[in-house]
């Protein structure tokens, strides 16, 4: 589980610095004047040669407002250096701290560093960033149109200081179709509703059998696959862990665990969500379904949680439904992500993976300053709210797309999550096999899934096998497991 979540960070921290990342890079200058020509070195998490999508979609701008200004990007990690070569040589996971410490430091350290929250939040705790607080104090930086949850996401890290800002951000809602939920005579879902009030609706919008079997709700608008790692959504703002910080002893024998497990599983056994072992739809007559194994346009489910870009998806299906046999254009809306009472503010996923910090030994602080405010500023979220799959974070900027009208607060209503491990990485990186430990509750979780176990007997059993496993990775970190 969290395994997979820091899978999908890195990839996320990877796409982002081919899309978002590469975004600044600097050097020198103890006094700046207005003719002298000056580098600004950016670093990025990972990243390649070819960084030129990036700096389409953002440094270009500013170089051209800043002709004195150049440029540069210097990734931690080259990314094509672990794309290629030997399989059969396993490759060892980079530290991506370590690496990104290297360039932060010695005799020409990187002036901006763009990254995700936990990576910053590092940087924090060892006074690695210089403070924002005091340059936007004396700048008159306005900050009061970015988004709330946003800024205080980002105070989170910083014992409510701010450390870094992120032009945008990326996000998840509740998408429910208005059609099953008129033909049930149900009243559809609203925002804040807790996880209890959505399964609950959920069990009364579930019909059906076999091919025409409508689910209640899905944690993901995609079919296929055990309940196992999507309902991440749903003990995600909980903060389960599977062990504890240091992977010496397994966390999942407790009352929580059961209670999420209990829930979920019960929940897929009643078909309210789907279990992950449903048939496929076939294609027919040889003609490509483009919806195939997509619950919520296929009308499969009546919710799904979903990110911001499905929005663009589901705009070109309607558009296009005129063309597409067998499809009916949907009429659909969002709604917050369910809450927990335990965490009321806190869900949605909302992931801040471009946040853009000020190195403390940085070289060229003034341009640092001044890229870190034209990313932010209102010019640049005007040009961008239009093109980007993310969301700008500047809420003024936010709108429906294509002159809709859809409940766009949805998206940026709820808090992120505030990362509490920010030595889980390093653990993955050091002990691998740990991967091994999570994805070993699958086993458990299928058990509980074919009525085979209760949730107690198989979360007590799974922390009985993943302390043997944890123990023999503190004696040999690099061990594996059948």
């Amino acid at each position: 589980m969290k395994n997979r979540l820091w899978g999908k960070r890195v990839l996320a921290i990877m796409a982002t610095a081919t899309l978002a990342l590469p975004l600044i890079a600097g050097c020198t200058a103890s006094e700046n004047t207005d003719n002298e020509q000056r580098v600004l070195r950016v670093a990025t998490l990972w990243g390649g040669q070819d960084d030129s999508y990036f700096r389409q979609q953002f440094t270009d701008a500013f170089e051209l407002t800043h002709k004195n200004v150049t440029i540069e990007i210097v990734p931690a990690i080259e990314q094509s250096m672990y794309g290629f070569g030997n399989p059969e040589e396993q490759q060892e996971a980079p530290d991506t701290i370590e690496s990104l410490k290297k360039i932060m430091t010695g005799d020409n350290p990187v002036d901006v560093v763009v990254a995700d929250t936990s990576t910053i939040k590092s940087l924090i705790q060892e006074n690695m960033v210089k403070q924002l607080d005091p340059l936007i104090q004396e700048d008159k930086f306005d900050t009061s149109d970015i988004v709330p949850s946003v800024l205080e996401g980002i105070k989170d890290l910083g014992d409510q200081n701010i450390y870094a800002l992120t032009p945008t951000f990326s996000s998840s809602a509740l998408f429910y179709n208005k059609g099953l939920f008129e033909k049930a005579g149900v009243e559809p879902p609203t925002d804040n509703m807790t996880w209890d009030d959505i399964f609950n609706l959920a069990t009364r919008l579930t019909k059906g059998e076999g091919k025409d079997h409508v689910f209640g709700m899905a944690f993901s608008t995609y079919n296929g696959g055990s309940p196992y790692y999507s309902m991440q959504q749903y003990y995600n703002s909980l903060q389960l862990k599977v062990f504890d910080d240091k992977a010496e002893k397994m966390t999942v024998d407790s009352p929580q665990w059961e209670k999420v497990w209990s829930t979920v599983s019960k929940l897929a056994i009643d078909k309210v969500i789907p279990k992950g072992d449903e048939p496929q739809d076939q294609q027919t007559e040889g003609r490509y379904n483009p919806f195939q194994g997509d619950l919520f346009m296929s009308g499969k489910t009546a919710m799904a949680i979903g990110d911001y870009n499905y929005i663009n998806q589901l705009i070109e299906a309607n558009k296009n439904a005129d063309k597409m046999k067998d499809f009916t254009k949907i009429e659909w809306d969002v709604v917050t992500p369910p809450v927990h009472p335990e965490a009321p503010e806190i869900g949605g996923n909302i992931y801040l993976s471009s946040l853009m910090a000020i190195n403390s030994s940085a070289q060229n602080p003034d341009d640092a300053w001044e890229l870190i405010k034209y990313m932010n500023s209102e010019d640049w979220a005007k040009i961008k709210a239009r093109s980007s799959y993310e969301l700008v974070s500047r809420k003024s900027f936010i709108k429906p797309k294509d002159g809709l009208d859809y409940n766009i607060q949805a998206f940026y209503t709820l808090k992120p999550v505030p990362p509490t491990n920010t030595n889980l990485d390093k653990l993955y990186q050091k002990m691998p096999g740990l991967w091994q430990v999570s994805d070993k509750g699958m086993e458990y979780f299928t058990q509980v899934l074919d009525n085979k176990k209760t949730p107690k007997e198989a979360l007590g059993e799974w922390a009985a096998k993943g302390n043997e496993m944890l123990a023999k990775l503190k004696k040999d970190p690099k061990a594996t497991f059948q």
